[in-house]
């Protein structure tokens, strides 16, 4: 009967292939030898398969154990995690942390942090949604996302605690060759309105139909900014990027920095906060998360 493999008898089985002989197992385990031979002999006759060649000095493990061999250790590493999971579980460590990202946050940031993630909490899977605008509320407002790193919206949201963080920089920018990009003084508002300006979708209801940072009545709508980044190389328009995207492109020549006024030519700047439901604080790794990022995008920066 296979419903009576245990978990003792899997272990074992492991530990004699390798510590290679039922002796150094019997060791490892810190079971007599009969013990060893007893239960390796036991899990044989339940799974009707025989394990190991005894002809010979040492037991050599036959075709068919090795094949078993691979779904002994993943059954045994499931349990290990499954208890693992669950002893964190008990100490107050989330089970999975989903984290939502806007656009304009630099991604270079949220890898590094990531990374570091996964060593500080292995068994805690992380889950990233890149969103923008009001798409990016709604999963935090609904409890999908635990956290969201965010921009601020002029609209309330009193349900939500707000922790910040820093400032991005955003900068006007158009194609060496765009009409702008020529323009002999500081750019007047008005001229903006003359042409194309290249724009995000808010994919949600939360703030559908209306416009935040928009300056000209003929507007493209892009699901994502990095086709957005290509539009604008591509002279298509001009439009409001995060400085850290477009930094080698302005360096390079290939997009132009639009000296608008009333705007700083350094751009400006862009809050990014930390979002969580009031009545849900982070837990252990969501505040090691939020810590994390603060304190590598101040070295970054």
């Amino acid at each position: 009967m296979l419903d009576g493999v245990s978990l003792d008898q899997l272990r074992t089985f492991i530990a004699a292939v390798d510590e290679g002989s039922f002796s150094a197992a019997a060791r490892k385990l810190n079971r007599v030898q009969s013990a060893v031979s007893g239960w390796i002999g036991g899990l044989e006759d339940q799974i009707g398969v025989q394990l190991f060649d005894r002809t010979g000095r040492f037991p050599k493990l036959t075709r068919e154990g090795a094949l078993l061999l691979a779904d002994a250790r993943d059954i045994v590493l499931k349990v290990d995690t499954l208890k693992a999971r669950a002893k964190l579980m008990t100490s107050g460590v989330e089970p999975e942390l989903a984290v939502v990202i806007d656009v304009f946050f630099p991604t270079a940031v949220v890898t590094a942090v990531a990374k570091a993630f996964a060593k500080a909490f292995p068994l805690t899977p992380l889950r990233v949604f890149v969103e923008a605008l009001g798409a990016a509320y709604e999963p935090v407002l609904a409890g999908r996302c635990s956290l969201g790193i965010l921009p601020p919206l002029p609209l309330a949201f009193p349900s939500l605690s707000i922790e910040k963080l820093g400032e991005v920089p955003l900068v006007a920018v158009a194609a060496p060759d765009h009409p702008l990009a020529h323009f002999a003084s500081r750019i007047p508002r008005r001229e903006l309105a003359r042409h194309t300006q290249l724009v995000l979708t808010d994919r949600s209801e939360l703030t559908a139909g209306r416009d935040f940072g928009v300056a000209s009545p003929a507007t493209w709508r892009l699901a994502d900014l990095s086709t957005k980044h290509a539009f604008l190389k591509d002279c298509v328009g001009w439009g409001g990027m995060p400085l850290h995207m477009v930094a080698k492109d302005i360096a390079d020549g290939t997009l132009v920095v639009l000296d608008v006024d009333e705007m700083p030519p350094s751009g400006s700047m862009l809050t990014m906060s930390a979002f969580h439901l009031a009545s849900r604080p982070p837990g252990p790794a969501g505040r090691w998360f939020i810590d994390r990022l603060k304190q590598v995008w101040e070295q970054t920066g």
